[in-house]
């Protein structure tokens, strides 16, 4: 998800354990259903997620192109996921021709670039005259913590800042939606606490990546306490004013272009 070469998911892709439970996680499995809302309706010529990882929040189909800088991250997805395509790219210069795609989806992957802008200015380029983009975000300044320290995040953004980069990039806002509220801000504080434990007491040796994940007691209690999880943290974000969410949706299309002219 990462677009940089200090890419700290590429440890994690290379965890077998994170492999095997990623996906169960609730706010993986809320951002997906948000996104999914989002694109309700719509009509998907051809769809690109833009660092997907390991996790698409996009269903596979033959019109779908998943991209991540991570080779490791598209070659497993690849046998795991299924259909559409797969491909190894830099979210600040998509090797795609220009209007290409009728959607553009990034979940969770604008704060961790160097330079969000020109993320954003590639993804309209690629995107046809009608269509539209789908971004979720880490909103909240003040929420920056280590947690963000530890995925790398170069920042996490006010609404106001998510909009005028929208705004600068020729975008205009049709929905805005909460996904995630200051409970899962908590939780991913003392889960990446919990993991960073882990990580230094595991030898290297163990359970390396690519070795199955037994399905025992661990794996079933972990994917039961986040699908029981998913109706807390989602009225948790069903009763947070907007301005304290942890994580916004914003689905976006191409202003007129005499909006843009004085």
């Amino acid at each position: 998800m990462t677009q940089s070469e200090k890419n700290r998911f590429q440890e994690f892709f290379g965890d077998a354990r994170y492999v095997g439970l990623k996906n169960h996680l609730y706010n993986y499995l809320l951002r997906k259903k948000a996104v999914g809302k989002a694109l309700q309706g719509e009509k998907r010529l051809r769809v690109l997620e833009v660092g997907s990882g390991l996790s698409p929040v996009t269903d596979a189909g033959r019109q779908v192109v998943y991209s991540d800088l991570s080779f490791l991250a598209m070659r497993t997805l690849k046998k795991s996921h299924g259909g559409g395509g797969h491909v190894v790219a830099n979210a600040e210069s998509l090797p795609f021709q220009t209007g290409t795609f009728s959607h553009v989806v990034a979940s969770e992957v604008l704060e961790h670039l160097p330079d969000d802008q020109m993320a954003i200015t590639e993804m309209v380029r690629v995107m046809n005259s009608s269509g539209c983009l789908v971004i979720t975000f880490p909103q909240g300044r003040h929420y920056f913590a280590a947690d963000d320290r530890f995925v790398k995040h170069y920042r996490r953004y006010d609404l106001c800042d998510m909009l005028a980069l929208l705004e600068y990039a020729g975008l205009r806002p049709i929905l805005v939606r909460k996904v995630l509220g200051p409970l899962d801000k908590v939780t991913m504080c003392i889960a990446v606490a919990f993991f960073a434990i882990r990580q230094k007491r595991r030898s290297s040796a163990c359970n390396p990546a690519g070795a199955p994940v037994p399905p025992g007691f661990t794996t079933i209690f972990f994917k039961w306490c986040n699908r029981a999880f998913i109706q807390l943290a989602r009225l948790d974000a069903f009763i947070t004013p907007r301005f304290l969410s942890a994580v916004v949706l914003i689905k976006a299309v191409r202003k007129p272009e005499h909006e843009g002219m004085t």
